[in-house]
């Protein structure tokens, strides 16, 4: 089901979405600005990636959760959301989510919200268990006025999301998938050299495991003094689809025998044998390990409207970690202000790049970079062409202040002219946290003084709550006016929760 003739035989055509989606350069015209126009967003947060790798997540259903964040529109009095989740979501999440929203009551909300689910908590991509549910299709159809301008919104896009698109008959707003490649590690790399980015040295298009242990030997033969090398699937997803090899360690030929002794994966419980078959699969790249005595790990979001307008959206300095560092944790808003701009600036310079090839939406580019002799160097690292790990707390940031970021300044302003910054995680854990409910953790937040105030515009607010219960595993977002003071509302709620579970 994988191939255009299985996609065509769900429904899927090009010709007819291309049409479809013309629909969405009228709205942005003249629906999207308007915060009174009648329209519905319906949001389908499906993780449509590989499964085995998706797998490793704990607790991966619950990122569904993460783009409740949309929510915040319904402070447009006349829009409507339609969120259809794997798994129905605790009504108390709900209510935590709405009683944020400025101007508007928790009913007035309520009102114009459906929620709609597959009871299904199989590890498959939501979008696919839509799209065998005949029923909830045309739920979600119903659950759409007439004449309002209705959309699709999703993760990320693939054939399915498309397909899902035209079942419905309304447009979809993200990249169509015939331009993912431009997301994976190879086409990143491809577009990264034609807008002239700094990239580390390596290769693209690897096929097999036989052509990665070619391109490490000739890595090694390029840059002999390099300590370590990056191996990375086309489509991993958040580090948990690259490995490490150390070229330090190995005196003779690189070859396959080499790779299955000392490469170390970073999922956990992926085993070389499905890494090698997934390298098979997808393809990849491997490059070189970037090192530096101040190393920072930044990320520009990025948007290519309908109308084909160029936005530079945020800045962010990402928290990696894991036992190889590659793992997705947190960022802090925006980046340094040492190279906010300059990375703002590197993200417009791609985007000039990208804009004619039809990509549209939300994209984000991640860079490795490293100061000596107080001069940062940028080096592009890849694109995801998806919502992330960074698209969730701004967004949220921006519904709860009204602010804006000003990418020449690297700054958020608020409309009193304040700064806002702030520091988020999807990977606070603790085995003590599952003795919480969600409504536990409101309460304490509450009880402690941490929860978002929106008198003075900073706090902490709370994602991923519904992972707490099974996995100790939550997500926080904490504003503050300077980054010191939104890292001590994260410290601090660290500490309580702690406390309160000890």
């Amino acid at each position: 089901m994988s191939d255009q003739q299985s996609f065509s035989s769900w429904g899927w055509d090009i010709d007819a979405f291309d049409r479809l989606q013309t629909q969405l350069v009228l709205q942005y015209e003249t629906a999207f600005p308007n915060p009174m126009a009648p329209k519905t967003v319906v949001v389908v947060p499906s993780m449509t990636l590989d499964v085995d790798i998706l797998a490793k997540i704990k607790g991966h259903i619950h990122y569904e959760e993460r783009m409740l964040c949309v929510l915040m529109l319904l402070r447009m009095p006349r829009t409507r959301v339609v969120f259809v989740s794997s798994m129905p979501i605790d009504e108390v999440i709900i209510d935590y989510y709405l009683h944020l929203l400025p101007g508007v009551t928790g009913m007035h909300a309520r009102k114009r919200l459906v929620l709609l689910s597959c009871y299904d908590a199989s590890n498959r991509p939501l979008t696919h268990k839509i799209l065998e549910k005949p029923r909830l299709l045309e739920q979600i159809r119903q659950a759409i006025p007439p004449g309002d301008a209705a959309h699709l919104m999703g993760f990320n896009i693939t054939e399915w999301e498309e397909i899902l698109a035209l079942r419905l008959g309304i447009p979809l707003y993200g990249c169509p998938s015939r331009h993912n490649y431009w997301g994976s590690k190879s086409g990143s790399r491809e577009l990264f050299r034609e807008a002239g980015l700094r990239i580390p040295p390596g290769f693209e298009h690897l096929g097999s495991m036989a052509d990665v242990a070619a391109a490490l030997q000739e890595l090694r033969l390029q840059l002999p003094d390099a300590r370590k090398a990056v191996v990375k699937l086309n489509d991993g997803f958040s580090g948990d689809g690259n490995a490490i090899f150390p070229l330090e360690k190995i005196s003779g030929k690189i070859d396959e025998d080499q790779l299955r002794q000392h490469l170390r994966i970073v999922a956990a419980d992926l085993n070389y044998e499905q890494f090698a078959e997934k390298m098979t699969l997808m393809g990849g790249i491997t490059e070189a390990f970037i090192d530096g005595a101040a190393k920072t790990s930044p990320s520009v979001q990025c948007r290519i409207t309908p109308k084909r307008e160029l936005d530079i959206i945020s800045t962010h300095d990402q928290v990696l970690g894991g036992e190889s560092g590659q793992v997705y944790i947190g960022a802090t808003f925006p980046a340094l202000p040492e190279y906010a701009a300059e990375i703002g600036a590197l993200g417009k310079k791609l985007c000039d790049s990208m804009c004619p090839r039809g990509i549209l939406g939300r994209f984000g580019v991640d860079f490795v970079s490293v100061k000596e002799a107080d001069q940062w160097t940028h080096y592009a690292i890849e694109i995801n062409l998806r919502k992330g790990g960074t698209t969730h707390p701004y967004l949220m940031l921006q519904f709860l202040t009204d602010g804006r970021y000003d990418h020449k300044k690297g700054v958020f302003y608020i409309p009193s002219g304040q700064q806002r910054c702030y520091f988020t995680t999807d990977g606070l854990q603790s085995d003590n946290y599952r003795q919480l409910t969600p409504g536990d953790l409101i309460d304490i937040a509450i009880c402690h003084d941490i929860h978002f105030d929106p008198t003075i515009q900073e706090g902490v607010t709370f994602h991923l709550l519904g992972a707490m219960s099974e996995h100790g595993k939550l997500g926080m977002l904490c504003v503050g006016d300077t980054p010191e003071k939104a890292r001590a509302y994260y410290q601090k709620t660290v500490a309580v929760l702690d406390a309160e579970t000890r």
